[in-house]
């Protein structure tokens, strides 16, 4: 009993552990050259910003504050951030499926009924940062954690904070 209580607390802490982002990077790039960045703009932007894109650009100007990044001009800086909601569709199954049976000895018959599915969007954050003398990509961190409709703003904007703030954890990567 005690090894099964044993291997339950382990599994748990170890799930616990487990990164809620997954960051990719050119181990080309020499990340201490990047002192300034900026915000990609482009063409056919719209000409506003969304509250949960107000939320991201928020969290990510904190992020490379924090890493003694300086936010200048477009043309000035050395990295574009480019972020982005990827919208995913999923199946949620919701409550419990019925059925029926009857029978004796080894014959019998049963009918069973699936619990009821409902298709739920959601969104992945995924950010990168672009070098702008190369203008490659350098670095791309997408989030494993998602927005959903039914979250109320006061959690968006946590879980948009906590999962900007795991992925600029990760940079600069780590050259081995």
């Amino acid at each position: 009993m005690a090894r099964l209580l044993m291997a339950a607390l382990v599994t748990l802490v170890m799930t616990g552990c487990a990164s809620n982002v997954v960051t990719d990077y050119n181990s080309a790039a020499v990340f201490s050259n990047y002192a300034t960045w900026a915000f990609v703009s482009g063409p056919g932007e719209p000409s506003f910003i969304s509250l949960d894109g107000s939320r991201v650009q928020n969290a990510v100007e904190r992020e490379l504050n924090l890493k003694s990044l300086r936010k200048v001009a477009e043309s000035e800086a050395d990295l574009l951030a480019s972020w982005r909601i990827v919208e995913e569709e999923r199946l949620e199954q919701s409550g419990v499926g019925l059925g029926l049976g009857f029978g004796t000895g080894n014959f019998g018959w049963g009918l069973s009924a699936p619990p009821p599915v409902r298709e739920v969007k959601e969104g992945k954050l995924v950010v990168e940062l672009v070098d702008t003398n190369s203008k490659e990509v350098v670095w791309r961190a997408a989030s494993r954690r998602y927005l959903n409709e039914t979250q109320t703003p006061e959690k968006r904007g946590k879980l948009i904070d906590e999962v900007v703030a795991e992925m600029f954890s990760k940079y600069p990567p780590e050259l081995d």
